[in-house]
């Protein structure tokens, strides 16, 4: 292994570097990048303190930032919340924002629930500009009965209510009082605790609009509006306009509507007025930290040099002390690691060797059983016996004989004649049986004996074949070695 005193200097020096890039890091360092979700939060915040334009400008801020990151979820949830803050004084831009979202969700769905409130505010904003513009009605009630169809089909009871609610109040601003007073019952029934008092105050003011005063009165009273200030007013005032209806006293009631008007318009000053307070305090306080971020960054910075400073010279003692120990221990490493290379390598080749003479005896071993084995089986077989008993008599085979002798070889010789036959098909069957003889290993005399012609004619009917047969002209080369290459 290598020696110990190389791994504590790459140790320092790796440290050393940590070190300076800290302190680099950290002198140089800026805030952190601010998020798309992050930017989300800040501008629900501002415009959960009234702070209307500061909010604006952060959710556009985030619409931007979510693109950039392809946060897609984030990108029309802020287009949904910057549309939901201009719908007063803007209705028109934001219905043109709300179907941006529903453009940038359909292309990157997420959540059904999502998709159900986003078609709710577009059928929300586009029965606004309608109403203002004194257009059809239809753009919006196409939303919102697409946002119904969805929340009905995955019972969704919450937004079946919301979204029931949000026709009711289309009907009545079409004038269409029946239909509304039918759609706010629907959505009565299917209200949930914190919807309820929205719901009853559409069915209520569809009462009062077809001049149904004990229903709209009976509805008005069945409204909690805990600490709901303006809940309270639009019951307040309404169960006000019902007393003041049944006694005839109209003038009176729209003295009333003005003066509720008035008061409406000191409440939203009211709250232009905090949306600039917050905005300053905001600014001062971010102020502020970048003042306190920039004091601990020179505190930090000015410490950070002097504890690098002294780690830097102290890591070039330790490194100057030990280079030249570490150079020698190197060097002897590699040393002893190439002599145990070499050493490693020559016992593999005589392992090698030995493995390989040890297979070149164990395959010899096997190639002389398998010919004694064939040898045996050959001496026993009938037609053999005959051939070898038979002397210089003549020998006359039959066709069964020439086929058992063909079978066995076939057998112990890994269908050799098989093979001879079905690649040289054209030889004739003298030919064949000619080289199962000499296969056999019989002498020319024999073979001779077997044809019934001299010895000088079997060596040439040998040499006929092996050359116009097996296309072997080379003297040197047998009809017994064609034969055992095959």
């Amino acid at each position: 292994m290598k020696p110990s005193i190389t791994i504590h200097t790459r140790t320092i020096y790796l440290f050393i570097i940590g070190v300076l890039l800290t302190a680099c890091s950290q002198s140089q360092q800026e805030p952190e990048m601010q998020t798309a979700a992050s930017c989300l939060k800040e501008a629900e915040a501002a415009l959960a303190n009234d702070s209307i334009r500061q909010g604006e400008n952060l959710l556009r801020k985030t619409i931007r930032l979510a693109e950039e990151s392809e946060d897609w979820h984030t990108y029309y949830i802020a287009y949904q919340r910057l549309a939901v803050a201009l719908s007063q004084s803007s209705p028109d831009e934001a219905l043109q924002l709300m179907k941006k979202a529903l453009t940038a969700y359909e292309q990157h769905p997420d959540d059904e629930r999502n998709h159900v409130i986003l078609l709710d505010y577009a059928g929300t904003y586009a029965a606004q500009v309608a109403f203002i513009n004194e257009e059809s009605f239809d753009e919006s009630l196409g939303f919102i009965h697409h946002a119904y169809d969805i929340a009905e089909r995955n019972q969704m009871t919450d937004l079946m209510c919301q979204t029931l609610t949000s026709l009711a109040n289309i009907a009545w601003a079409k004038e269409d009082y029946r239909q509304a007073v039918d759609d706010a019952r629907r959505a009565e029934v299917v209200a949930t605790a914190d919807l309820r008092p929205g719901t009853l105050q559409v069915l209520a003011r569809s009462y009062l609009s077809l001049d149904m005063l004990d229903s709209a009165e009976t509805v008005y009273r069945q409204i909690e509006p805990g600490n709901d200030v303006h809940l309270a007013y639009i019951v307040q005032s309404n169960l006000a306009k019902i007393a003041l209806r049944r006694i005839g006293a109209t003038n009176m009631e729209d003295d009333i509507d003005a003066a509720f008007e008035q008061v409406e318009n000191f409440y939203y000053k009211a709250l232009e007025q905090k949306d600039e307070y917050y905005k300053e305090t905001l600014r001062q306080e971010m102020e502020n930290q970048q003042l306190e971020y920039r004091s601990k960054i020179y505190a930090r910075t000015i410490f950070i040099t002097i504890i690098a400073s002294l780690i830097v010279i102290l890591a070039i003692v330790l490194v100057v002390r030990y280079r030249m120990r570490a150079q020698r221990q190197e060097r002897e490493y590699e040393k002893s690691k190439l002599q145990n290379q070499l050493y490693m390598q020559e016992q593999e080749k005589r392992r090698l060797q030995q493995e390989a003479e040890h297979q070149k005896t164990l395959l010899h071993q096997a190639n002389e059983v398998v010919t004694f084995l064939q040898n045996y089986i050959l001496e026993r077989t009938e037609v053999i016996k005959k051939l070898n008993q038979s002397g210089d008599s003549l020998i006359n085979l039959s066709q069964y004989e020439w086929s058992e002798i063909e079978r066995t070889l076939n057998a112990i010789d890994n269908n050799r004649f098989a093979n001879i036959r079905e690649q040289y098909p054209n030889m004739q069957e003298d030919d064949i049986r000619l080289c199962i003889l000499t296969r056999l290993g019989l002498s020319n005399r024999t073979i001779g004996n077997i044809y019934c012609i001299t010895i000088s004619a079997v060596q040439h009917r040998k040499l006929k074949l092996k050359k116009d047969v097996f296309g072997e002209s080379s003297p040197d080369v047998t009809l017994e070695q064609i034969l055992n290459d095959k």
